[in-house]
C-alpha cells in the first residue's frame, strides 16, 4: 500500500518519472525504511523548498502508521 502510493505520488511530481523506484527495508529497532530512488535532477523536487515537499510525504505516511501499527523513516536517494 505505502509502496503504491509512493511510486504514484512521486511520479507526478518529477520530470523522469521512469526513474523513479522505491525499496522498503524492514530493520530491527521497530521501524520500516523507505527509500525513494530518482533521477539527481530530480531530487530536489521531491525534498522540497525547506523540505516541505518530503515532510508532507513524511504525514501522509503517518496515516498509514496509524492504520497499521508501523513506523516509516523515509529517505531520498540518487538511482544509478
Amino acid at each position: 500500500m505505502v509502496t503504491d502510493f509512493l511510486l504514484a505520488y512521486t511520479k507526478l511530481l518529477v520530470n523522469n518519472p521512469e526513474d523513479i523506484s522505491v525499496e522498503i527495508t524492514e530493520m530491527d529497532e521497530g521501524f520500516d525504511e523507505i527509500t525513494i530512488f530518482a533521477n539527481s535532477e530530480d531530487i530536489g523536487k521531491l525534498i522540497g523548498k525547506e523540505g516541505r515537499m518530503i515532510n508532507a510525504i513524511k504525514t501522509v505516511i503517518s496515516g498509514c502508521k496509524a492504520k497499521g501499527g508501523k513506523n516509516y523513516r523515509v529517505n531520498v536517494k540518487a538511482a544509478n
